[in-house]
């Protein structure tokens, strides 16, 4: 008897979560988690680029010690930021890790401008395969970034909407901050590379 009362209360109970948005919420949040994951992994992948790009450039340009000093602190400001999960739910933390990162993209997009005053470095194979290399990773990140953009505004659609904020509210789920609209387009804009034309002839030596 007790068992024919439980189970339609439980059929019951779980319709109604299924129709008010809980099972939306539950995969739009793994989605959010997965894209978080993925910009992570590209931002990172960006990260290693670092060290190998900038000794390659003062090898020619070893008195560019400006712009080899920014890129440096702006990669090293980036690693003491914790990217845990609970920043995904804090705005200024986020904004903070947007902001590093942005600072980064425009250290880099320095460095690379750097290799035009110096048609050695342009020639040298090792730079234009990481300057291939960090090409590609822009562009990654630009994607991944668009996929988790995407992923929290539909996350956040049913956490406000009615009558899903109403479950959101009961399970404790809140609104998440995103990557800021603002600068978007400056931010995620890859570094130039320019393949055209004919490259100066390579450097004799080792040109370090």
């Amino acid at each position: 008897m007790r068992n024919k009362i439980i189970f339609p209360l439980f059929l019951t109970v779980f319709t109604l979560l299924g129709g008010c948005g809980y099972n939306t919420l539950q995969s739009t949040d793994e989605q959010i988690k997965a894209g978080w994951a993925e910009v992570l992994n590209q931002y990172q992948r960006r990260a290693d680029l670092v060290p190998n790009l900038v000794n390659v450039v003062k090898g020619y340009a070893a008195h560019e010690k400006e712009v080899f000093t920014r890129v440096t602190e702006a990669r090293a400001k980036i690693g003491t930021i914790q990217a845990t999960p609970e920043l995904l739910n804090d705005a200024r933390a986020f904004a903070q890790f947007q902001a590093a990162q942005g600072e980064l993209s425009s250290a880099l997009s320095r460095l690379i401008a750097v290799a035009e005053n110096y048609p050695q470095l342009k020639a040298d194979g090792l730079f234009r395969d990481l300057q291939a290399q960090l090409e590609g990773t822009e562009n990654r990140i630009t994607v991944a970034r668009n996929r988790y953009i995407q992923a929290v505004q539909a996350y956040n659609v049913t956490v406000r909407q009615f009558p899903s904020n109403l479950t959101a509210m009961v399970f404790g789920y809140k609104v998440k901050p995103s990557f800021a609209v603002e600068n978007e387009k400056e931010i995620a804009k890859p570094p130039k590379v320019d393949f055209g034309g004919t490259p100066p002839p390579a450097p004799t030596g080792s040109g370090y």
